[in-house]
């Protein structure tokens, strides 16, 4: 008799105990759009001030010819190679080297800290500036890059010289190209 009583007093327990469960709250949101547009707000002068300050570097070199790049960013030949036209490309071996500088010339990291680079084109993660410049020298030449902040390090930095949101000046010269033979483009 006792079993009789345990089974409905046991589900009537578990009824109970799962009709009286909370429901999850909903989270309260309160977006006006205002921390957005902030943040847009802030971007937005940061590119204005750095390409004032990149202006003013092109301004005031006029010995210089600077070229402006579709990707954002503007370049010097310090040495060009007008004899070749093959550049790298995906698939490709770039052997490089490059100094890094503030925008105003200070340097950063010298040749020699940097080592020379050997870098896989399209295949290896390397700051974005560098990713796109090299693809527009052929051998042999000497660029100089004016990158703003978002193809640089960007609001990280690079956790050690580079502090956040650095526009920089970057000096490179390819040494040579090779078609990478283990790879299949």
């Amino acid at each position: 008799m006792t079993k009789k009583i345990i089974w409905p007093v046991a589900l009537m327990t578990l009824l109970i105990a799962g009709c009286s469960q909370q429901q999850a709250r909903v989270p309260v949101s309160h977006s006006s759009g205002s921390f957005m547009q902030q943040s847009i707000e802030r971007n937005k002068a940061l590119i204005a001030n750095e390409e004032m300050a990149i202006d003013s570097i092109i301004k005031n070199n006029p010995q210089h010819k600077y070229h402006a790049a579709d990707k954002g960013y503007w370049y010097r030949y310090d040495i060009e190679n007008t004899t070749d036209t093959i550049t790298p490309k995906r698939g490709d071996i770039a052997y490089y080297s490059y100094d890094i500088k503030d925008i105003s010339g200070n340097v950063i990291y010298t040749e020699e800290e940097l080592k020379p680079q050997v870098y896989y084109v399209d295949k290896e993660d390397i700051m974005a500036g560098l990713r796109y410049g090299i693809k527009l020298m052929n051998k042999g030449e000497k660029v100089t890059f004016l990158f703003p902040s978002n193809l640089g390090y960007g609001y990280r930095g690079d956790l050690n010289k580079i502090g956040t949101n650095k526009p920089l000046m970057c000096t490179v010269t390819l040494n040579d190209i090779k078609a990478d033979e283990t790879s299949k483009n």
